[in-house]
């Protein structure tokens, strides 16, 4: 519950802290993205031409791509040709004023702009700079390129995904975003660690590590477990019952029962089958997934005398989780997200646009989410404001190189 905060309006957190990003697609976009609704200043550096290639994924909102609007809101879009000596100067310049510099260029590329992380903090001490990579700086896969679901699938995930015989990618990238908030976390990390100690911090997050951690439950349940996990749909692999129904009036329901006191409401209140609380074949959990199919044809059966919507009611009415698959226009209109008033306009190059609050929820504060930057919207303000600054000692003024990400 949101409590109220008397007095003066509070300063977004990071109001005096200066994000200068070289980044592409989504992984790093991501992280200062949860910067900039914290109040960071994000200037986002880009290539000539096109710019972020993530502008041009699709262009499925408003004629911009939804990849794009969704993780680069509140940024200062700057258009600087590092191969040339004087962009590369006022790089250097932003960089000599900056708190944090985030990178996901292409394997290598950052140290050969001059950009690695040892020969920037030796300039900038109070500097925390942030690599993000694919499969990090060392290793036999160190300079392979890197996408999301190329990564999910050297991860294993989507081994665990779809349904037997046909693998699947989920619906959203996991790699990146995985690896996009370990980048804020750590930077978060960093900025409070920089006030008690006065120095910056070189930080490095590798998409693989990022979803490899997310990867532990499969790993623990596979490498101790005796056997191999198999794809299971939407179904639970480990917890039964815990997936979709099928009820009387062709519609679905999802419930998941996670211990012996639920199992044993589903049974009296809901099933009416008291019975079943001392069936040999459902005594625990893992007994209940071990004979999942026995059990979903139980449930099904005393389900077809309800609705999808009578059924919700039966388990909400016992204490037991359950949803309904809703589509994504669905989602849209969520009831819960209409009631709690989660949802704010932020502008961008094609007019205003839809979209929810970041899920940390301040008291007395709101986040910024300001407005999605056209390319080089802010190159000449930028240009102007550093103008007058000397070069960092020491900045050099390198080759320029390939800006490919990491993901």
């Amino acid at each position: 519950m949101n409590c109220p905060v008397e007095g003066a309006e509070l300063k977004p957190p990071l109001h005096d802290v200066t994000v200068v990003a070289l980044e592409q697609a989504v992984a790093a976009p991501f992280a200062t993205r949860q910067l900039a609704d914290l109040g960071a200043r994000v200037i986002k550096i880009e290539r000539p031409g096109r710019g972020d290639f993530a502008r041009d994924y699709d262009r499925r909102t408003k004629g911009l791509s939804a990849y794009f609007v969704w993780v680069n809101r509140g940024k200062e879009s700057v258009v600087l040709d590092l191969r040339t000596g004087a962009d590369r100067a006022l790089l250097d310049r932003l960089l000599a004023r900056a708190d944090v510099f985030i990178q996901n260029l292409g394997p290598g590329a950052a140290g050969r702009l001059g950009l690695g992380c040892e020969a920037l903090r030796a300039r900038h001490p109070r500097l925390i700079t942030c690599d993000v990579s694919g499969y990090g700086a060392e290793g036999p896969y160190r300079d392979k390129k890197a996408y999301d679901l190329l990564v999910q699938c050297e991860a294993g995930l989507v081994s665990l995904t779809g349904h037997p015989g046909a693998p699947a990618r989920p619906g959203i990238s996991v790699a990146d975003i995985a690896g996009g908030m370990y980048a804020y976390t750590g930077i978060l990390t960093a900025l409070y660690e920089r006030e008690r100690t006065g120095e910056g911090t070189a930080l490095s997050v590798s998409l693989f590590d990022a979803l490899a951690e997310w990867m532990g439950q499969p790993y623990f349940a596979e490498a101790y477990g005796g056997a191999p996990l198999t794809r299971s749909g939407a179904r639970h692999p480990s917890i039964s019952p815990y997936g979709h129904y099928h009820c009387g009036d062709g519609g679905q329901v999802f419930l998941s029962v996670q211990n012996d006191r639920e199992w044993v409401a589903l049974c009296e209140r809901v099933l009416r089958r008291p019975d079943l609380i001392r069936d040999s074949r459902f005594a625990d959990n893992p007994l209940r997934r071990a004979h999942d199919e026995e059990l979903t044809a139980v449930i099904e059966e005393q389900f077809a005398a309800h609705t999808a919507d009578g059924a919700g009611a039966l388990l909400d009415g016992a204490g037991i989780a359950n949803a309904r698959l809703r589509t994504v226009a669905e989602f849209t209109d969520h009831p819960q997200l209409a009631a709690r008033d989660r949802w704010r306009e932020f502008g961008s190059p094609a007019g205003p646009l839809r979209g929810l609050l970041p899920p940390v929820e301040v008291r007395g504060r709101e986040a910024a989410m300001g407005a999605v930057p056209a390319l080089g919207e802010h190159t000449d303000a930028v240009r102007a404001e550093f103008a007058e600054q000397e070069p960092a000692a020491g900045g050099p003024s390198g080759p320029g190189a390939d800006q490919l990400p990491a993901g």
